[in-house]
């Protein structure tokens, strides 16, 4: 199963940004991350393989004092994966 999470954090100071940043290299079961601007501070791709696993992960990894919420989808059905960029011969 694939999950997308956004994540707001209490506070946009660099020791709180850079911790989170350092948790989510540490975590296995998030495929991409993106520090973003908006309403939400990052953007998670998670991959798990049920949502009793998916429950697991969150109580571990978003236990964290310094997150103010979370979102989570649950994705459906992937329409496009791909990470190649349209260069032009």
């Amino acid at each position: 199963m694939l999950m997308l999470a956004s994540i707001s954090l209490e506070r946009e100071r660099v020791d709180i940004i850079d911790r989170f940043k350092q948790a989510v290299r540490r975590t296995p079961e998030i495929m991409s991350a993106y520090y973003v601007t908006g309403e939400a501070d990052f953007l998670l791709l998670i991959s798990v393989r049920d949502m009793a696993e998916y429950e697991a992960f969150t109580r571990r990894f978003f236990h964290e004092s310094d997150i103010k919420a979370v979102k989570t989808m649950v994705v459906m059905d992937r329409i496009k994966a791909s990470l190649a960029l349209p260069i032009e011969e």
